[in-house]
């Protein structure tokens, strides 16, 4: 499948460099140093601000937290911007960002390599993250899709489903092929029912570094569920923050894996 892993590369490079960290970020409120606290901290409740800058001779420098500013200046309790405080390039792609938020739950935005935006978890319902994450979520469904047509050629996947979701996506094959549009079985198979059959495929668990078909399991309903609340506008922050990060790490680390290691495997029968 030479042309698939290039169609697939091309994707997985389209989706990291076409979105940034600049397209979700909040240009960072700042105040001087000698500002008093208690004014400053008046205004982030009123904004619903957790923090914001400190500047220092006209440049931000740090930052100071809404629930520290009790009395005195905005530099009794200003904290230096640190390494540990996640600084992130206006460059840093989206997987980037959400590594770093899984850190401190905020990230810095460097802009010539200087703090001039912020990404909260808030920021992750935007437009662009939710185009990337279904865009991301659609990217992984295409993976699955040419793995079961390669691995299982002879249609034997088919075997892994009840009769019930068997006879669904028939229903489906032939709606569509009503419609004009011919399409194979597979491709009328539901997200969750390609997650289903691949799970029994204990090689492909292991090219995924997934121990157990419960693990595997448990990843394709995370995956569906994600994919789910995408699709229909629901929230997802706070609930489904977690998903997301183990969403993005697992795409990261396996993507390219499977691009390239699914074409080594034997095709095999799944076992019920």
């Amino acid at each position: 499948m030479p042309w698939r892993d290039t169609q697939s590369s091309r994707l997985r490079r389209t989706f990291l460099e076409g979105f940034s960290a600049m397209d979700i970020a909040e240009p960072l409120v700042s105040f001087d140093a000698e500002a008093n606290a208690q004014t400053v901290q008046k205004f982030m409740r009123k904004k619903n601000f957790d923090l914001v800058g400190v500047r220092k001779n006209g440049l931000v420098e740090g930052y100071v937290r809404c629930e520290d500013l009790n009395s005195g200046i905005c530099d009794t309790h200003f904290h230096a911007f640190t390494p540990d405080d996640d600084l992130v390039p206006d460059t840093a792609n989206l997987i980037d960002v959400v590594k770093s938020l899984a850190i401190n739950r905020q990230c810095f935005v460097t802009i010539l390599d200087r703090v001039g935006a912020i990404i909260t978890l808030s920021d992750l319902e935007k437009p662009p993250m939710r185009m990337f994450l279904f865009g991301m979520v659609t990217m992984i469904e295409m993976m699955m899709t040419e793995i079961l047509r390669q691995r299982y050629a002879d249609d034997s996947w088919q075997e892994s489903l009840s009769d019930k979701r068997l006879a669904m996506a028939q229903k489906l094959q032939e709606e569509r092929n009503r419609r004009g549009q011919q399409v194979e079985l597979l491709d009328c198979l539901q997200f969750g029912d390609k997650g289903w059959v691949i799970t029994y495929d204990e090689e492909i668990r292991k090219l995924l570094n997934i121990e157990s078909r419960r693990e595997a399991r448990k990843a394709v309903k995370e995956l569906e569920n994600l994919r789910n609340n995408l699709a229909h506008t629901q929230e997802i922050i706070p609930t489904g923050w977690q998903r997301i990060v183990v969403v993005c790490s697992r795409w990261e680390k396996n993507l390219e894996r499977m691009i390239s290691g699914v074409a080594t495997l034997i095709p095999e029968k799944p076992v019920k």
